[in-house]
């Protein structure tokens, strides 16, 4: 099971970064052009990359504290998590929008607008199956 946890872990690793270069890439840090909170990606990445390291430090070292930290970590970003999906929502009505060639509707288009929706959802399923793993284990430890 912490096999599976590390890997889910870093399949939803994997889905955030690309979200995060796309975001970035479409202008996501400058204001006006996101309605997610710069703070929010930032914390939400740097607390789910912490806790990564800490899962893994827990692979080598088998310390239950290590597993509940690595759980704990992950309860805050997956509460930021919830704050981006939230406010990104509204995005695919813009992204709507821009497909149907709305004049400007790609210079006003927040950012994230560009996230497809596959890659979204994939990654809040396996964060959901890392918490689970994660806290499975935890409890087991």
């Amino acid at each position: 099971m912490t096999i599976a946890a590390l890997i889910a872990w870093l399949v939803t690793a994997l889905g955030g970064f690309y979200m995060l270069g796309t975001w970035i890439a479409r202008g996501g840090t400058r204001p006006g052009r996101s309605r997610l909170p710069v703070p929010v990606i930032a914390g939400h990445f740097l607390l789910a990359a912490t806790g990564l390291v800490v899962w893994i430090v827990y692979l080598f070292a088998d310390r239950a504290a290590l597993a509940w930290t690595a759980f704990g970590l992950l309860l805050p970003v997956a509460l930021l998590g919830f704050v981006m999906f939230a406010r990104w929502l509204p995005s695919q009505r813009a992204r709507t929008v821009e497909a149907h060639g709305a004049p400007g509707a790609a210079e006003t288009a927040p950012a994230e607008s560009a996230f497809p929706l596959p890659v979204v959802l994939g990654h809040g399923l396996f964060a959901v199956i890392t918490l689970v793993l994660v806290l499975l284990t935890a409890l087991r430890a």
